[in-house]
């Protein structure tokens, strides 16, 4: 069971991460940006986890400074360049089509990881990887009429959304070795914060801000998506291999996908149900193959 619970954690979190669209598209409407909104994002989050952390987790909020540099990585490296991209590629293109660009981040955490974390690339890892960029192809029901209105610079917004993403796995997994999960997460977004603040101005529309329910969403981004979703994935990488990680988070197209269904009235027919079977599978073969190889281990022991 104990195993279990972390692969639990980080499904959650790419669930929470699935509706993320709801908040993006609402404060787009009202006329935010979209490095104006990662900055709401990233706020927002600060001051929740800044409430949680006198209540609950003082002695947790303190770091060494010559570790900055790991925040650095996790806070403006990933944080900022993965939601910037994202969020203009949401604004750019059909919802699914960003999210298929978003998750090619399972192949670079699984290289990532791979040259970094010194973590072993077998051939289920890379059938995983292979079946879950598969997996969201199908999801995304890509036909060639949406295809022809993507432009180049949509392509390069998405694959730099998956690379922002995977970063958060590799820095993130070295800043454990250091520190909890939640003072991980804290750091996170008070770089971010001090990063993106100055560029965007935010305090400008303030009272677009406060305003009815402007704020609730805005709120709503830093604690749903942000907030739990991230304390959920960082305490459930603290057990799982980077690669892995990225592999089980590949829920979030499919919660995308069934969002833009109900939401905001985009296809999903039989391709897109075969989709997210692949990508179910590429979840569950990646963790029967380390509950295997225990197996196996376990046996060899007892000889």
């Amino acid at each position: 069971m104990k195993k279990i619970i972390p692969i639990i954690f980080i499904a959650i979190s790419a669930s929470l991460w699935g509706i993320i669209a709801i908040f993006v598209r609402k404060l787009t409407e009202a006329g935010f940006t979209p490095m104006e909104i990662v900055t709401i994002r990233v706020v927002t989050a600060v001051i929740l986890l800044g409430l949680i952390g006198v209540i609950k987790y003082p002695v947790q909020m303190k770091i060494k400074f010559p570790d900055i540099g790991l925040f650095i990585g996790t806070g403006i490296c990933s944080i900022v360049l993965f939601n910037w991209c994202y969020f203009s590629a949401i604004n750019q293109m059909n919802l699914s089509l960003a999210v298929i660009l978003l998750y090619t981040a399972p192949a670079f955490v699984t290289i990532l990881s791979y040259l970094f974390l010194k973590e072993n690339l077998d051939s289920t890892k890379i059938l995983s990887v292979l079946a879950t960029i598969v997996g969201c192809v199908l999801v995304a029901g890509v036909n060639l009429n949406a295809a022809a209105v993507i432009r180049p610079i949509g392509i390069l917004t998405g694959l730099g959304a998956g690379f922002g993403y995977a970063l958060y796995t590799i820095f993130g997994k070295f800043a454990l070795k250091k520190y909890p999960t939640f003072t991980v997460t804290l750091y996170t977004f008070i770089i971010a914060s001090l990063a993106l603040l100055p560029l965007t101005h935010l305090w400008d529309k303030w009272s677009l801000l406060m305003s009815g329910d402007i704020l609730l969403y805005g709120i709503g981004l830093g604690l749903f998506p942000t907030v739990i979703a991230y304390l959920l994935y960082t305490k459930g990488l603290e057990k799982v291999e980077g690669s892995k990680a990225a592999i089980i988070a590949t829920v979030e197209p499919i919660v995308a996908t069934i969002l833009s269904v109900f939401l905001f009235e985009e296809g999903f027919g039989v391709i897109q149900a075969i989709g997210s079977m692949v990508i179910l599978f590429s979840v569950l073969l990646i963790n029967r193959s380390k509950k295997s190889k225990g197996k196996i281990y376990n046996k060899k022991a007892s000889i």
